[in-house]
Formats: structure tokens, sequence, C-alpha cells
């Protein structure tokens, strides 16, 4: 391998190192500002340890076709080292700052739907059920008068079919749906 391979292999380390420390950095702040429960921080420990090997081998084999070498591992440190003498407390305060931007966006957006979409809907939905209720009460009372004009040819048709009636025998069964029809009817009208 000749020593600009090895250059290039040892820079490409040191910006694996770094941004192995911004996915730290940012990981443990989104951990600390979700509030994860304290069994799942294992897991996603294992997670982030996974894609951060994942990452420097695919990083190692573009660069030297994964030949690993002490100077890879010097690369990593140095890289990991530099980033979190000098930008560790940036990436964090950024971190926060976008979480926060992201909370403010959607507490508007949330504001705008409610605003927008769902008091609207809700107030049109509110007018209709209005409408129904006044609608069903008309129709109820309307209901009422007729049946309390009708009431007095209601008794003259059962005046009048009162014989017929009388020597027809109705099962037991017919007299509780009409008892239970008669219930209700009573009690909506």
């Amino acid at each position: 391998m000749n020593p600009s391979v090895q250059w290039i292999t040892l820079l490409w380390m040191l910006f694996s190192g770094a941004a192995m420390g911004v996915a730290f950095d940012s990981y443990r702040v989104l951990a600390g500002q979700l509030h994860f429960p304290r069994w799942s921080k294992h897991a996603l420990d294992f997670l982030y340890w996974v894609a951060a090997a994942l990452f420097i081998f695919r990083m190692l084999y573009v660069t030297n076709n994964g030949q690993l070498r002490f100077y890879v591992f010097v690369g990593l440190f140095i890289g990991v080292w530099i980033y979190f003498l000098l930008w560790s407390v940036i990436t964090q305060r950024f971190v926060v700052m976008l979480i926060q931007a992201a909370k403010g966006l959607l507490s508007i957006l949330y504001k705008l739907f409610r605003m927008l979409i769902w008091n609207p809907v809700r107030g049109i939905l509110m007018i209709l059920l209005g409408l129904l209720r006044f609608l069903w009460k008309f129709l109820l009372s309307l209901l009422r008068l007729v049946l309390k004009c009708l009431m007095p040819f209601w008794r003259l048709l059962k005046w009048m079919l009162k014989p017929i009636t009388s020597r027809l025998k109705l099962p037991a069964w017919c007299k509780l749906v009409a008892d239970k029809v008669i219930k209700a009817w009573k009690r909506w009208f």
C-alpha cells in the first residue's frame, strides 16, 4: 500500500471519528430530550455502536479495500478526540436548537390545524347536529299533532272493529310485541 492511500485512509478515519462523535452527541441529546425509557437506552446504545461500526467498515472498505492497520485506529481516535475538544458543545447546542425549533414548528402546525381545520369542521358539525335536533323535534311535534287530530278516528275505528277483534285470539307473543311497541310509542310520543 503506497503512502498516498495511507494518508487518504487516515484522513477518512479522522472524518469518520468526527462523524461518530457527531452521531453520538446527537443521539445523547435526543435521548435526553425525548425521555426514552431506561430499558430502551441499552438497545439504542447497541444500535448506535452497530451503525457506527458499519459506517467505519464501509469507509475503510471504500478508501483502502478494507485493510485494517494501526493508523486506522489512530485516525479514529484522533478524529473523535479533536471533535470532542472543538465541536462537541457546538453540536449539542445545535441539536437542542433543532429540537426546540421542531417543537415550535409542531406547536404552530397544531395550532393552525385546530384553527383552520378542526374548529371550522367542528362548528359545521355542531350546526348540522343542531339543525337535525331541531328538525327531529319539529317532526315529532308535527306527528303528535297529527296523532291527536286522528285520535277520534282511531277510537271510532277501534270501536267498529271490536266485534271482529274480540273473536280473534292473538297468540301471547303478539301481545308481548304489541305491549313493547305501545310502551315505546308512549315513551317517544
